[in-house]
């Protein structure tokens, strides 16, 4: 299991010294991505099109996702 880490650079094993490459937000960050590629040929308003069919999404989680996107807009 190490081995196969160590070849999607998640760890590094350097003569029996293991070393993490990778925070644990790089890391939800990057499983993430690949869940929305592999189910939603990448695209996130596809993946949030399928959730809220499913769940009706809260005032508060509408306004936090407008406010993600605005600051994308901008930066």
């Amino acid at each position: 299991m190490l081995k196969r880490l160590c070849q999607r650079n998640i760890f590094e094993n350097d003569h029996g010294t293991v070393k993490i490459l990778m925070s644990r937000e790089e890391f939800e960050s990057a499983q993430g991505e690949q869940f929305l590629e592999e189910h939603f040929d990448g695209s996130l308003p596809k993946f949030l099109a399928a959730f809220s069919r499913k769940k009706k999404l809260s005032k508060h989680e509408i306004e936090e996702l407008k406010k993600l996107i605005e600051t994308y807009e901008e930066g």
